[in-house]
């Protein structure tokens, strides 16, 4: 799933999260303004003045602990500015998105991580296309590689947000070096390490794609990873864009390999059970069994880091960090995958304009970065105020050019398919379901 954040990027518990504002930054129209208006501070939001007063209503699937750091990361706009942002985080974000849309019952701003999800919404005429201001810094600000995936039909109706890398498999460096364990660096390492792990007595792996109406979706992202190892980039857009089918024999291959890990008995489910337990195990906790010693690796993005308990430390020498996932094939090059949310317009009320173009600012990624825990592609990202060693090594890995970048398949697919029946095909395929039948049956899913 999808700079940022399958989110699917999302997170612990589902909930509704509200902003509470002092009574002098949002309320009536009849209210005074923020006493910090015109103040030093608010220097650099005297471009989003004349909204006093005003709501903005925000829904996306981050929740808990990244909810309250994305609630900080605004504060101070709306401090200056007197906007009030009411913010919703939902667990069945995905599902309930359409349906708030199609009844009527948009919100103004959605962070959508699929821009299959954002074409469905711009063909449909729901979306807004972004305002001058918000199109002038979005394009100022963005790679066109990403402000290419919030385009439809020529016209920009998304603007990236946060990023992250999933191309990464968690580890926990204390335990590595007490049993000796070297950080693979190809798959052929890497299938030794887990036969030493495993003849140790341990299981090498642990795994959940449980999440709500999204299960299955961590699934699809080892199907996509394996493929731009075996197959390539070229390969892999042909299949997100269908242009091979979804069960081209490359297709089948990678299913297959990623099934000699996820669907072996002797690898999975280390803290538990067996291969079924994939199914049922939120991926919130899936690799909580990393830093216990129940298991040596979890494949899973970036933002994993915020899953683990507090005090645990993440770093190169702490209790849990990421390698990247190796490659298969060197002459398929350094492949990563990754993705992110796009911010997209319902309403084109002055205020939500504001708020749209503020989150494409070099004020807001520096002030949501130097909360920790996140990443970006705007290119107005000051690295000094990235502290995560996890999301230091992120950006290393997404402005390193000998890379090959792609986005995370699934969003870039239908959303009938990608967040349809690939998910729901994954959970099919890790309860035993053959791998020919299964994906003939999300072939057979593609819209005509």
């Amino acid at each position: 799933m999808a700079v940022f954040t399958r989110p699917r990027q999302a997170f612990v518990i589902a909930g509704a999260l509200g902003l509470a504002l002092s009574a002098t930054a949002c309320g009536t129209g009849d209210d005074k303004k923020s006493d910090k208006a015109g103040s030093a501070e608010c220097a650099a939001y005297e471009k989003y003045q004349g909204n006093d007063g005003k709501k903005v209503s925000i829904y996306a699937s981050i929740r808990d602990a990244e909810a309250d750091l994305l609630e900080r990361s605004w504060s101070q706009f709306t401090d200056c500015t007197g906007i009030e942002i009411a913010y919703e985080g939902s667990g069945e974000f995905e599902a309930q998105l359409p349906v708030r849309v199609d009844g009527g019952n948009a919100p103004d701003i959605a962070f959508v991580p699929q821009p299959g999800l954002v074409k469905r919404f711009a063909d449909a005429g729901k979306l807004k296309s972004l305002g001058a201001d918000t199109k002038a810094m979005a394009e100022q600000n963005m790679p066109a590689d990403w402000l290419k995936y919030g385009t439809v039909n020529g016209t920009l109706y998304g603007v990236p947000l946060g990023a992250n890398v999933k191309s990464f498999v968690w580890y926990s460096p204390k335990t590595f070096k007490e049993k000796g364990w070297e950080v693979p660096t190809s798959w052929d390492q890497l299938i030794a390490l887990s036969d030493k792990i495993a003849a140790s007595g341990m299981k090498p792996w642990c795994a959940g794609v449980e999440s709500g109406d999204a299960t299955g979706w961590p699934a699809t992202d080892w199907i996509e990873d394996v493929l731009l190892r075996t197959a390539g980039a070229e390969v892999y857009d042909q299949w997100t864009t269908h242009a091979i089918p979804f069960n081209d024999p490359r297709v089948v291959e990678a299913v297959d390999r990623a099934g000699t890990i996820l669907k072996n008995e002797k690898y999975v489910n280390g803290g538990f059970g067996g291969v079924k337990s994939i199914t049922t195990t939120a991926f919130q906790e899936a690799g909580l069994p990393v830093v216990n010693g129940k298991c040596a690796m979890h494949r899973q993005a970036s933002f994993y880091a915020n899953q683990f308990p507090e005090g645990t430390k993440v770093a190169e020498d702490g209790d849990a960090f990421a390698f990247y996932f190796p490659a298969i094939d060197a002459a398929k090059g350094k492949p990563v995958l990754g993705a992110g949310e796009f911010v997209v317009a319902y309403a084109d009320r002055p205020e939500v304009q504001a708020v749209q173009t503020y989150l494409a600012s070099a004020e807001y990624v520096n002030s949501r970065a130097k909360l920790g825990n996140w990443v970006t592609a705007n290119n107005k990202l000051d690295i000094a105020n990235v502290a995560s060693p996890i999301d230091k090594l992120s950006v290393q890995i997404l402005q390193d050019k000998s890379g090959t970048f792609r986005f995370d398949g699934s969003d870039l697919m239908p959303a009938a398919v990608g967040a349809g029946t690939f998910w729901k095909g994954m959970v099919d395929w890790i309860n035993g379901k053959d791998t020919a039948t299964v994906l003939q049956g999300i072939e057979s899913s593609w819209p005509k």
